[in-house]
């Protein structure tokens, strides 16, 4: 018993023994490797995609923020830099809250604002998402921008009371009279017209033009009665290394067509041709596209009233040609023809056409 007891007390110190604590897994959020960014007028965007919205580790979930980075250097400092070099040179510029990036967007965005002027630099930037524990990633990859100075500042939009017509939203601007940086004169290559649909809004609108405007207006051919729209514009001017760089935007102008109030053209209606016991009727089919038919109207006394007309289309009449069978020999009838248009909206009459049948 007494050797037992040994052994036991013996082996006492290791049997049963807690060994200490682990440090906590650490729990980094996830780094991305898509940072890209533009100039916009004196701003540079970064743009980055939004974290996964699943709940494994460095999740949207787990994330708190995302600290922006930036370092400015000479352009003519080399392009190798590590993220030990760069923790050590960058300052902290903003800060990305977690409010943003819960709303589900497909990309974050963050705007940094120059002061543009004296030497020229080169910007590197870089982010890092950080937990509710504060724990940090590592950097993303760097994306490098040499801001212009010389850039257009926004033209403006100007309201002139004819920007409403059945065929088009018109938008007049006055040309940017300086750049950003007050040197004249202005940098501009062109224009890019923006259209947000208020009912279906847009993250980043695109342009409406295909390509530069070099002219102050625009005509929208593309809107839709009932659909409220607003309107800007960006100047363009040549950047850095012959990139075009976008003005901010312009003030914007709202315009809301309820519904189409504009009737269609007079059609043109020939004079009638004669056959044996009928009349034929031929008009030009009217130019605009949202004309859906015409009304045809028939008296023997050109002197009656128009509206008191006999109307021989009861219905919308699709077609451009009309045989008039219900006539007498010996009697002269005047016929004028009205279009109609999709909203219901009737042009004037054309003019009055008549024959008589032998």
């Amino acid at each position: 018993m007494l050797l037992l007891g040994l052994c036991i007390l013996s082996l006492a110190p290791t049997c049963g023994k807690r060994r200490p604590p682990l440090p906590p897994i650490e729990r980094v959020p996830q780094r991305t490797e898509a940072l890209s960014g533009v100039q916009r007028g004196n701003q540079v965007i970064l743009i980055w995609p939004a974290p996964v919205r699943n709940a494994g580790e460095g999740s949207v979930q787990s994330i708190r923020r995302v600290d922006v980075y930036r370092v400015a250097e000479r352009p003519t400092a080399p392009l190798p830099m590590t993220e030990d070099q760069f923790a050590d040179r960058a300052t902290l510029i903003g800060s990305v809250p977690y409010d943003e990036i819960k709303k589900g967007g497909s990309v974050l965005t963050y705007v940094d604002s120059l002061e543009l002027a004296g030497e020229p630099a080169r910007l590197r930037y870089a982010i890092r998402y950080v937990n509710s524990a504060g724990q940090r990633a590592a950097f993303s990859n760097f994306f490098l921008m040499e801001p212009a100075a010389k850039i257009s500042e926004p033209p403006r939009v100007i309201k002139t009371g004819n920007e409403e017509s059945e065929t088009a939203n018109t938008i007049f601007w006055e040309a940017p009279k300086k750049n950003i940086d007050g040197s004249t004169p202005v940098n501009v290559l062109g224009y890019n017209v923006y259209r947000i649909d208020v009912s279906k809004p847009e993250a980043e609108p695109k342009p409406l033009n295909q390509t530069p405007i070099t002219a102050t207006q625009y005509a929208d051919k593309k809107f839709k009665f009932g659909e409220k729209y607003i309107y800007f514009v960006r100047s363009i001017s040549l950047g850095t290394e012959a990139k075009p760089v976008e003005s901010l935007n312009s003030n914007a102008i709202e315009i809301f067509q309820a519904r189409d109030i504009y009737p269609p053209s007079a059609p043109s209606l020939a004079p009638p041709g004669i056959g044996p016991g009928r009349l034929a009727l031929f008009w030009t089919a009217n130019p605009e596209p949202d004309v859906v038919g015409y009304y045809l109207y028939r008296s023997t006394d050109p002197n009656l009233p128009k509206e008191k007309w006999t109307k021989l289309t009861p219905t919308l009449y699709p077609k451009t040609t009309f045989t008039d069978q219900n006539v007498e020999s010996g009697k002269t009838y005047y016929y004028y023809v009205k279009a109609v248009d999709s909203a219901g909206n009737e042009s004037p009459p054309s003019e009055v056409v008549s024959e008589t049948v032998p």
